[in-house]
């Protein structure tokens, strides 16, 4: 049976184009938008040029310093062979900070760990020729005057995969050896296991500072290792890091977080994706209640957090009931720590139809420039967009909207 989802949204600040009913079909959905669209076509370029003029101001945590409020969010890439990034890869991040992206996170990176990455050609953070490849990155960013902070992943257990891709030697970890409700495909991690992975995540972190990167973000959300440790479906250990509650299953998490600041300092800043919803259960929900919110990321941002990025399908949904605030919204609120919103911006198709072959046309960020302003979060993430466009945010903050360019499928295959 199809889902109805009624979004009730306030206008946006500029004039719009009114728009009829309409459904957009989504993999578990269906979704209606009445009344207002947030990603109508703006008819006032000139109007909505001046609005972006405080998404264009510097923001500062620690010794991260940015020109503007636009993030690269990560976007898994696998063009490094071997795990090594090569001069692709070095020539991909330099073109965006050419376009003034405020802050590039790179596409997950993976820690050493036997069974960490499920693809050959996913890039590593660790071993001298791969860190080698991400100092020629940071190098050139440097020099193009970009900021960036490398994303630190382990995947943990995915779904199985087909005979003929590639497979690490050693089966892959997980908090439980589930991926999914009953769906075993790999092995629960020992107490050793999980003190090594946080090391290797401590480590990580450390050679991120060494090369020069400015700041790291550790990836906690989509279902990959961390997250399995926050949900309950994933998360049926007896022992410390198990428990009922989401608060008791954030142990791992809080650990990790803890050895990374210990390795990197007090002043490097340490970002932390996450996610409620999961790819094999769109509807699955962490925190059930904004109570239940704080107790999963106060003791994170107490364990050294410093920007919480907090991904979403569609950044306008509202988080829970009786508030129009979204999980970037909230995580503000609960903790006091700058946010990062991500989740379908500045186009009209969210990025789960990527995987799928389908494009997306571009959108208005009225709506992105309305919550801005009211200060529901600091800073925007953009991904397709960008990977198709990189001089997106140079456009925008020129106001040639006109030359914004959709997201294309065929992207995902190449290096643009």
């Amino acid at each position: 049976m199809a889902h109805f989802l009624h979004l009730k949204l306030k206008p946006t600040l500029s004039k719009t184009v009114p728009v009829a009913l309409q459904t957009v079909h989504l993999p578990s959905m269906s979704l209606q938008f009445h009344a207002f669209d947030p990603f109508q076509i703006s008819t006032c370029g000139e109007e909505t040029t001046m609005m972006t003029g405080p998404l264009f101001t510097p923001f500062q945590v620690k010794t991260l310093k940015m020109k503007n409020r636009f993030v690269m969010a990560p976007m898994t890439r696998s063009f490094s062979p071997n795990g090594i990034p090569d001069s692709a890869v070095v020539n991909y991040y330099q073109r965006r900070a050419r376009g003034d992206v405020g802050l590039i996170i790179s596409e997950g990176t993976v820690i050493n760990r036997p069974s960490s990455s499920n693809r050959l050609d996913i890039p590593h953070f660790y071993g001298q020729e791969s860190l080698d490849g991400w100092q020629k990155v940071i190098d050139e960013v440097h020099e193009t005057g970009g900021v960036m902070a490398p994303q630190i992943w382990h995947m943990g257990i995915g779904s199985p995969l087909k005979p003929t891709d590639w497979a690490p030697e050693q089966p892959f970890e997980g908090p439980s050896g589930l991926f999914a409700v009953g769906r075993i495909n790999g092995v629960a991690m020992s107490e050793q296991d999980i003190h090594n992975t946080i090391q290797a995540f401590a480590d990580a972190a450390s050679d991120a500072k060494r090369l020069g990167f400015d700041s790291v973000e550790i990836h906690g959300a989509h279902g990959y290792l961390i997250d399995e440790f926050f949900w309950k479906i994933t998360n049926q250990r007896k022992d410390s890091y198990g428990g009922k509650t989401l608060m008791e299953r954030s142990r791992f998490a809080v650990e990790i977080v803890q050895a990374v600041r210990l390795a990197v300092g007090e002043d490097f800043p340490i970002l932390m994706r996450l996610s409620q919803w999961k790819p094999m259960d769109y509807n699955a929900k962490l925190a059930e209640t904004p109570k239940e919110m704080d107790d999963w990321l106060s003791p994170l941002a107490d364990a050294g957090v410093d920007i919480f990025h907090c991904s979403q399908r569609r950044f306008w949904e509202a988080e829970f009931p009786d508030s129009d605030l979204n999980f970037a919204g909230w995580a503000k609120k609960l903790t006091g720590k700058p946010t990062i919103t991500v989740g379908s911006v500045g186009l009209n198709g969210e990025f789960t139809g990527a995987f799928k072959g389908e494009g997306a046309k571009t959108q208005s960020i009225d709506e992105v420039i309305r919550r801005f302003d009211l200060g529901e979060f600091d800073l925007v993430a953009v991904g397709r967009a960008l990977l198709s466009d990189p001089y997106w945010v140079q456009k925008v903050q020129e106001g040639r909207f006109s030359e914004l360019i959709g997201f294309n499928p065929a992207d995902m295959t190449r290096l643009t």
